[in-house]
């Protein structure tokens, strides 16, 4: 005997059926969960992701972190600004132009990819994952990324065409 549940057609607008909710609920999820690894060296998560670039790339122009993080330069601008009160960060204006604003690790901020070196492994086990789960969660959201880049560009081309 089937409940009514089972016997009711699918609602394709039920929420918990929505890719956006599951991952908006994720995202809020798991960067609060960051929160308490992080609060030990001072940093909120979006400060933690400048310093990642940071600390693969080196020295990064601003706009350079900006796209990086795909977020607005006005927007990592004070992330920045609060990096360097830390002591974690220098800014320097470029020398070939001054517009360019440079970002470099200090000394202080080197050291600190050392301790950082701990929370991805932390992270793995606060969210119960083992390294081949975190592969394969992190290959189908490179994957939704690259469609939805791809759906942008797509309707980007289609709005100039038709202009």
């Amino acid at each position: 005997m089937s409940t009514p549940e089972a016997a009711a057609p699918h609602d394709p607008l039920a929420l918990e059926s929505q890719i956006c909710f599951a991952l908006a609920v994720a995202s809020r999820s798991v960067i609060g969960a960051y929160r308490e690894v992080l609060e030990p060296i001072s940093l909120t998560h979006p400060q933690y992701l400048v310093m990642l670039a940071l600390w693969q790339h080196g020295t990064l122009p601003m706009r350079r972190i900006a796209d990086m993080l795909r977020l607005e330069a006005a927007t990592v601008s004070p992330l920045v600004k609060r990096l360097a009160t830390l002591g974690y960060v220098e800014r320097t204006r470029s020398s070939e132009d001054e517009r360019i604003v440079e970002v470099s690790l200090t000394g202080t901020g080197r050291e600190l990819r050392t301790t950082a070196e701990s929370i991805p492994g932390r992270m793995m086990a606060k969210l119960d994952i083992d390294e081949q789960g975190l592969r394969e969660l992190h290959a189908t959201m490179t994957r939704l990324i690259a469609a939805v880049d791809a759906s942008e560009a797509q309707g980007s081309d289609e709005a100039q065409s038709a202009s």
